[in-house]
């Protein structure tokens, strides 16, 4: 595994998930109480025993940089490889703002020229997933592909318009590929994780970028697999995985994780999640607090209700509040006797004393970050 190399793609906030993007990547989502989408890519990768990872950043990076900071949590600080931060960076063809994924490759053309490793496994940051890349590496390596793709068959990953989807036949071949169809016809979902050699890589990149390409799905990986010029392998990733695409899949994700069994098979022991640390007091119930099937994470001070609900670190509930299906970043507060229900509040966002906030389960109501209520 020291020969292959990781690269993640934040790309740009997605408009559907609203405020939540505002001001982070979709990569720098708070998730599950005290993580980050970005913490389960990494730690898919760190686990397989990948030692250089990139980290290529579109808009919106700050918090996802002090997040990752120096990489120690994810024992990726050492002298010899590690984590790279690439944010974007301003020449006469770049002006920022990537165009898509071929642009950003193509701008961090110097990190993939510098590094040593033969294989470089690619993904893109709107997934959540925790999965045996070594697994994929070798299936790899062993059928002698140009490109592995990972797929899943889970149905709850089909989008209308949304996302990319293809069809393998009985030897592992990728033999068509769907790019944001109106409605999916192909029967397994390509989860936007690639693995090839890392000069075939910059090979095609370079030839995209100067086609005047921006999409590695639909103008690389699709003419490839259509006219059969190299050989696409596919591998099947039958672990838990969900979408970040819009507040309603955020919302899902957060309220399945309160699930036993949706925890046991997204952490499990061999594959452990790794986030950035951040030393709080052990979380305070008052007398009267009553919490039902809920996630709390270190530093809240509960004294109200809440009931199947994730509270990160530092959030307050004053007496005779009450939280019901609520996802709560860090350092909300709910002050006494407020109702909320079905809602997602932002960081250090306020409800005040007697407001009543009740959202369909459906289409839960977002409160932005630092807005008082």
């Amino acid at each position: 595994m020291k020969n292959v190399m990781g690269v993640i793609y934040t790309g740009d906030s997605d408009a559907r998930l609203r405020e939540l993007t505002m001001t982070r990547a979709i990569a720098a989502l708070p998730v599950a109480g005290r993580y980050r989408v970005i913490d389960f890519l990494v730690s898919s990768m760190v686990n397989s025993g990948i030692k250089n990872v990139g980290i290529i950043m579109q808009k919106n990076y700050h918090s996802l940089m002090d997040h990752l900071g120096s990489g120690k949590e994810w024992d990726l600080h050492g002298k010899h490889d590690g984590l790279y931060v690439l944010p974007p960076f301003l020449t006469r063809e770049n002006v920022g703002v990537y165009s898509g994924i071929l642009d950003a490759l193509r701008s961090n053309s110097n990190y993939l020229t510098r590094s040593k490793q033969e294989y470089l496994l690619l993904s893109n940051s709107d997934i959540i997933y925790n999965a045996h890349l070594d697994e994929m590496i070798q299936l790899h390596r062993d059928s002698g592909a140009d490109i592995t793709l990972m797929y899943t068959r889970d149905p709850s990953m089909r989008r209308n318009e949304y996302g990319s989807y293809i069809s393998v036949d009985e030897s592992g071949n990728v033999t068509d590929i769907e790019v944001e169809p109106t409605e999916p016809t192909l029967e397994y979902s390509f989860m936007d994780v690639m693995i090839m050699k890392r000069e075939f890589l910059r090979q095609v990149v370079d030839k995209g970028v100067a086609h005047g390409h921006h999409s590695m799905n639909r103008d690389i990986l699709m003419p490839i697999i259509q006219e059969g010029h190299c050989r696409v392998n596919a591998w099947e990733y039958t672990g838990p995985c969900w979408r970040m695409d819009s507040v309603q899949s955020f919302f899902r994700f957060n309220l399945d994780v309160l699930d036993a069994e949706n925890r046991k098979r997204l952490f499990t022991n061999d594959l452990p999640v790794y986030t950035k640390v951040r030393d709080e007091m052990p979380a305070r119930y008052g007398e009267n607090a009553s919490i039902i099937n809920s996630m709390v994470a270190d530093g809240c001070i509960i004294e109200g209700t809440v009931e199947n609900s994730i509270l990160f670190r530092g959030v307050r509930i004053a007496p005779d509040a009450h939280v019901k299906n609520c996802i709560i970043m860090q350092d909300g507060q709910v002050h006494s006797s407020a109702f909320i229900e079905n809602c997602i509040l932002d960081k250090q966002a306020t409800i005040k004393r007697n407001a009543k906030l009740i959202g369909p389960a459906a289409y839960p109501i977002v409160i932005a970050k630092n807005v008082v209520i």
